[in-house]
């Protein structure tokens, strides 16, 4: 649903009920107030339970995490911790923790609340493991115990070394909850957050608009802006007539015929764009006809024009994918594994040589999420291929919330075909969370496909527990390969992300994890 119609503009003031955030056509926009088209509404705001881009981009601006990625890169720096030592054999990791840092509801940030945050997420007998489920609490499945030698000071003992373990806790899953919010609002928590970041929670109106406040006290620093209102704005032209318009300050994920326009409005918008860890890709049902069989999914990457699709439909703003690591992790990238080519003569006979000709399929498709790229273009885009090589693609459309609800759970023995985007900050993410055995979504992870492949789940396993560079990459560079050849996915896209500002915005950048930091912005 579409947020209502704007009223005439009311003066920003104390009461922040007033609906001073729906401004009229060719309205500016007050001051103290930063105004974010996003492009649908958010599932949680709990950040345990939230797995969306979408609602990551609010979330990184309630919480912080101990540790986080740097401004403009995929570093790990420090945050609610200020300095941690790592033991020889890669199991113990000491953080010494921020001193005088409250939550925003005015309890004490230590270590026993960092306890209590991962304890909620991996204990099933803790009390408060009710407030969720936890879909990415397997983040941190490696950790054994958890102590608290005093309130300053926290120690993760894990049960095996795990590479990956300072970047997850960089990620919006490891951010870090008020105990005493929890608590109070229980299985509401994530529709009223509390945590230490640089704005506080202040009003959540389903379908129009999510407000944050500036934290004055944030350890950080004060924000610059008094204000966020973050607008779930899901048709692409509707975001732009309101960036025209004035009636945004901002908006993400800039559809792709427009990304020129305003490139070319350089007197009133301010376009930024970087290349970031994204997959674009529509996941394939392994488990029923046709896509039992490798030869009808290697067929469907043949048949598809992907080139077409990055240059026509997503304008340039996106390379075409070449499997589950994006090159933008460069280090684990594997350069002898190049796109599937069009070549629909190729798809046609693997089809002829599977049976599969003529096969009709069923494909989900939403209209409109965190990552999704234009879908219905893309989508429509994607059937048509396919028809030209013989195969039937009903398409069926959902919101994005109730898609993921659809998706999340597992393709049903009628679903063959499921559109998905991901952005991640660590090679082991994506493969890990999507295509091992153990995550089918009865397992609790977002293999919606139900691809097992023992080899890729034995080289992902290794890759999590090796700390040596070079030794990781060469693993992941062979889950490359293998998911490649066994194609569970159509790889599609690598999105340049995007996004677009009134030239009243100042500071304002856009970081390689997919996540908007605020603080820093200024508004003229």
């Amino acid at each position: 649903m579409l947020p209502a119609l704007r009223k005439s503009f009311i003066p920003l003031c104390l009461c922040l009920g007033a609906l001073w955030w729906q401004a009229p056509a060719q309205a500016k926009t007050p001051a103290d107030a930063l105004l974010i088209g996003q492009v649908a509404e958010p599932q949680s705001l709990d950040p345990q339970v939230a797995t969306a881009a979408n609602d990551s981009r609010i979330l990184v601006n309630v919480y912080d995490g101990l540790v986080r990625n740097g401004e403009g890169k995929l570093d790990i720096e420090p945050a609610l911790a200020t300095r941690w030592e790592i033991s020889p054999d890669g199991l113990t990791y000491r953080f010494h923790l921020r001193e005088g840092v409250k939550f925003q509801d005015g309890t004490p940030f230590n270590a026993e609340a960092v306890k209590f945050t991962f304890n909620r997420m991996l204990d099933d007998k803790n009390p408060w493991h009710n407030t969720g489920p936890f879909p990415l609490s397997f983040f941190f499945s490696s950790i054994k115990t958890i102590e608290t030698p005093d309130e300053n000071t926290l120690v993760f003992t894990l049960k095996e070394p795990f590479s990956p373990f300072l970047s997850n806790l960089a990620t919006p899953t490891g951010l870090i909850v008020s105990p005493a919010a929890v608590k109070k609002y229980g299985k509401e928590f994530g529709r009223h957050p509390v945590g230490t970041g640089a704005f506080k929670f202040t009003e959540w109106k389903a379908n129009q608009r999510v407000v944050v406040t500036a934290n004055d006290d944030y350890w950080d620093g004060k924000p610059a802006v008094k204000n966020v209102v973050f607008r779930p704005i899901t048709d692409g032209n509707t975001r732009v007539a309101e960036m025209l318009s004035g009636g945004i300050d901002a908006m993400v994920e800039v559809p792709p015929d427009t990304v020129k326009l305003f490139a070319e409005k350089s007197n009133r918008f301010r376009l930024y764009q970087t290349t970031g860890p994204h997959v674009w890709y529509v996941m394939l049902n392994t488990q029923v006809p046709p896509f039992n069989d490798v030869r009808v999914r290697q067929a469907v990457n043949y048949a598809v024009n992907k080139q077409s699709l990055a240059d026509n439909i997503l304008q340039g703003s996106a390379d075409v994918a070449d499997g589950p690591i994006p090159r933008a992790f460069n280090w684990a990238a594997n350069k002898d594994v190049a796109p599937y080519p069009y070549d629909p003569a190729k798809a046609r006979a693997l089809l002829k040589a599977a049976g599969a000709e003529g096969a009709t399929l069923t494909f989900y498709v939403t209209e409109g999420g965190s990552g999704m790229l234009d879908p219905i273009p893309m989508a429509t885009a994607i059937q048509a291929d396919l028809k030209a090589v013989g195969l039937n693609v009903s398409i069926q459309t959902y919101e994005w919330n109730t898609y993921l609800s659809k998706v999340n759970a597992g393709l049903d023995n009628h679903t063959h075909m499921a559109e998905m985007a991901w952005m991640t900050n660590d090679p082991d993410t994506l493969p890990f969370l999507t295509l091992r055995t153990d995550a089918w979504p009865k397992k609790g992870g977002f293999n919606s496909g139900y691809y097992s492949n023992p080899q890729v789940d034995t080289l992902l396993q290794q890759a999590r527990m090796t700390t040596d560079t070079a030794a990781r990459a060469a693993l992941y560079r062979q889950v490359q390969q293998l998911v490649h050849d066994d194609a569970p996915w159509i790889f599609v896209a690598n999105w340049k992300q995007n996004a677009v500002t009134s030239t009243r915005i100042q500071h304002f950048a856009l970081q390689p994890n997919f996540n908007l930091l605020l603080n820093r912005v200024t508004k003229q």
